[in-house]
């Protein structure tokens, strides 16, 4: 499949169209659809979407991407990641019915998703957009029931634009005719392109801050719409930024009509590896001894600030960063709001990574922000030189290295 992606990277629908019109537009067959975009946030606003939906006793089909571990992590079928036989089956079937045209590889397995979707019955479908919104390749679906956006940044500026209101333009592509729509926290400038969006859809939007409010308050999270008043469990995602997310979730779940049970779920039920994710089993953690070691795969400037809040609520503690990036990403935007909360950071290349960047740009990067740097091999190695017996260990920088740690590491 990797041979037939284009020399040049442009982004379209013409090749989604083409093939799923072959295959019978297995898009127009799926369970209802929320389709989910923006920049920080997608994936576990998704996982606590569904853990509502299945809290409410629903069969929800979800696509997620990129995969962490292994491929299948990124279809599940009604609740059941995809088995390696009907995996084989499905992408056999898309590659053989798309011939020697070219596509991407995102494209062709994004059609196998929608394709497996399509043959297994659900109640919902979770569509996580991988790039963008207006051009991406799960913008495909009419009449979904449901779109979603989570709070937008700067990010994937080649392709999504330079400004702020630019790359939000891009996220509202998924705003469709008359569909709600639920908005998480944004800056002035990309709600206003979002409103406008919305607005020349007809599209109803149920926006934080105008039509419901989130917040934590003594250990509880508290969400208010224009039907009233919950008091919930905090989620079980860590951080504060988890709570805007649960913020959105609980919004998407109250505009399908699900009830306070359902939301409650949300909150209790969800699993998202590599979002701070303490690591408590594995060869890594035989290494660190009595250290604390967590594993987060956020990677652009939101992400870092995010992260930082989050250690700064944990139990004091010497936190160390083991961080290694991809060179399309804005290294420094991460690492600024880090350097306040972090002791040192071991950089480190991503194995296998042909977008790696290398080690010692990492450790000279982080050096101009003020952190402490050095270079490692790897990371047992990065580990077992973190000498403080009481650190608290974190590996960050990019979900390909997290997805790295959690193959490697059990």
């Amino acid at each position: 499949m990797m041979k037939l992606h284009p020399k040049v990277m442009d982004l379209n629908l013409d090749r989604m169209h083409r093939l799923l019109a072959i295959l019978g537009h297995p898009e127009r067959s799926l369970p209802p659809v929320i389709h989910i975009a923006g920049t920080n946030g997608k994936g576990s606003t998704q996982a606590m979407i569904r853990a509502g939906l299945e809290g409410a006793g629903k069969r929800v089909h979800a696509y997620t991407s990129p995969h962490l571990a292994r491929f299948h992590e990124r279809i599940r079928l009604a609740g059941e990641l995809i088995s390696e036989p009907a995996l084989t089956e499905i992408l056999d079937t898309c590659y053989e019915q798309n011939g020697p045209d070219s596509i991407t590889y995102f494209e062709i397995t994004t059609v196998a998703a929608l394709l497996a979707f399509s043959r297994t019955d659900a109640d919902y479908t979770l569509l996580e957009v991988g790039l963008g919104g207006r051009l991406d390749a799960t913008n495909v679906v009419d009449e979904p029931a449901l779109t979603v956006i989570t709070p937008v940044s700067i990010d994937h500026t080649q392709f999504l634009g330079e400004t702020l209101a630019e790359i939000a333009g891009e996220k509202a592509g998924i705003i469709k005719r008359g569909v709600p729509c639920v908005v998480g926290k944004q800056d002035d400038e990309a709600l206003a392109v979002i409103e406008a969006k919305a607005a020349n859809m007809n599209a109803p939007l149920i926006a934080q801050g105008q039509h419901w409010h989130v917040f934590q308050e003594r250990g509880r999270l508290i969400f208010q719409d224009e039907t009233g008043l919950l008091d919930l469990p905090l989620p079980s995602l860590l951080g504060e930024h988890q709570i805007q997310n649960a913020g959105i979730a609980i919004a998407s779940l109250r505009a399908l009509g699900m009830d306070e049970a359902a939301c409650e779920a949300a909150m209790t039920n969800a699993t998202w590896p590599a979002r701070m994710q303490r690591l408590h089993h594995g060869p890594l953690l035989e290494a660190a001894g009595e250290r604390e070691l967590w594993l987060d795969g956020g990677h652009n400037p939101a992400a870092g600030e995010a992260i930082a809040s989050l250690l700064r609520s944990l139990p004091l503690k010497d936190t160390h960063l083991i961080c290694g990036m991809l060179n399309t990403k804005d290294i420094a935007g991460y690492l600024r709001p880090l350097a306040e909360v972090a002791k040192s950071l071991t950089a480190i290349s991503i194995p296998d990574e042909v977008n790696t960047l290398p080690a010692e740009t990492t450790a000279s990067e982080a050096e101009k922000v003020g952190l402490a740097a050095t270079t490692a091999p790897d990371v047992a190695t990065a580990v077992q030189n973190i000498h403080d017996p009481n650190a608290r260990i974190l590996i960050c920088g990019s979900l390909y290295l997290a997805g790295h740690i959690l193959r490697e590491n059990g």
